[in-house]
């Protein structure tokens, strides 16, 4: 958890040109590649730091361009692209050794009153209580990824159906629903919990494509990796408390796969909408 709020901490380099310039660390990971996540949230609260303290994000569209190097700090470029009456605009570039890792942009609003409806989160759930956890389910695996995931990642995810880390079991359906909560408290400003929500949604987003398919994450030879990412905040919501994250994807080909998922609080809020297209290769894939 202190690399996770240590990586979120960003520094202000006071330089400026056009544009308002941060660095941040990257976390370790067994693969060497920076978790898209982590990128995520950083390039979020970049934006969040350039924005009006009453203007709160509702949207982010980001393009992963090329994988992050865990090794190396990344810098941070916002763009104040556009100030309005009610809306803020705000491009988030993020860069190592001088070339762009993720180019997004996210969008900022005054709080309103308006219309409002959601769509129902899904009835007669397992509690998270209930089920594994994923240093549960991982316990005794001797692989390295495996041991980070059960023992690093600051956020516990727990699978209302099969986890798929070692292989798929049950049906092979093109949806699922996870559990997820941040291990240990946070602080309590809604920035860092909107940014965070950002980091997790990023997980397993890309597992109803694998589960679809009977693709492990142990799988031989299957290369996945996040191409785009779009958010949607709709209410607040901490993410230190336990979450629905419900997932589907409604489509796979080329070599990549769609999925959109709904985040509630344990209540039954929709909190935020996600959507993201991934590179989903394996030998022999059907």
């Amino acid at each position: 958890m202190a690399s996770f709020l240590a990586a979120l901490d960003l520094t202000d380099t006071g330089a400026r040109t056009n544009e308002d310039i941060f660095t941040g660390p990257s976390q370790w990971s067994p693969l060497g590649r920076v978790f898209g996540g982590q990128v995520l949230a950083q390039s979020l609260l970049a934006a969040i730091r350039t924005t009006e303290e009453d203007r709160v994000v509702h949207s982010m569209h980001g393009y992963f361009l090329r994988p992050g190097d865990v090794k190396l700090p990344i810098t941070f470029s916002v763009d104040r692209i556009h100030d309005g009456r009610s809306f803020s605009t705000r491009r988030t570039q993020a860069y190592q050794n001088g070339q762009p890792i993720l180019s997004m942009i996210a969008s900022f609003q005054t709080q309103d009153d308006g219309l409002d409806h959601q769509i129902e989160m899904p009835a007669d759930l397992a509690d998270p209580e209930s089920l594994p956890s994923t240093a549960e389910v991982l316990a005794g695996v001797d692989h390295q990824v495996a041991k980070f995931w059960a023992e690093e990642r600051p956020f516990d995810l727990r699978h209302l159906e099969s986890p798929i880390y070692l292989s798929v079991d049950g049906n092979r359906v093109a949806h699922q629903s996870i559990w997820m909560r941040a291990i240990g408290r946070l602080p309590d400003d809604p920035n860092l919990h909107r940014a965070a929500l950002a980091y997790a949604s990023d997980y397993s987003i890309l597992e109803p494509i694998q589960r679809r398919h009977g693709i492990s994450w142990g799988t031989p030879g299957i290369r996945v990796a996040s191409l785009d990412h779009g958010m949607w905040w709709h209410r607040f919501a901490r993410v230190d408390e336990w979450l629905l994250y419900v997932q589907e994807s409604p489509s796979a080909s080329g070599g990549r796969g769609l999925s959109v998922g709904r985040i509630y609080t344990r209540d039954g809020i929709l909190v935020a909408s996600v959507a993201q297209e991934g590179m989903v290769r394996v030998p022999h894939a059907d």
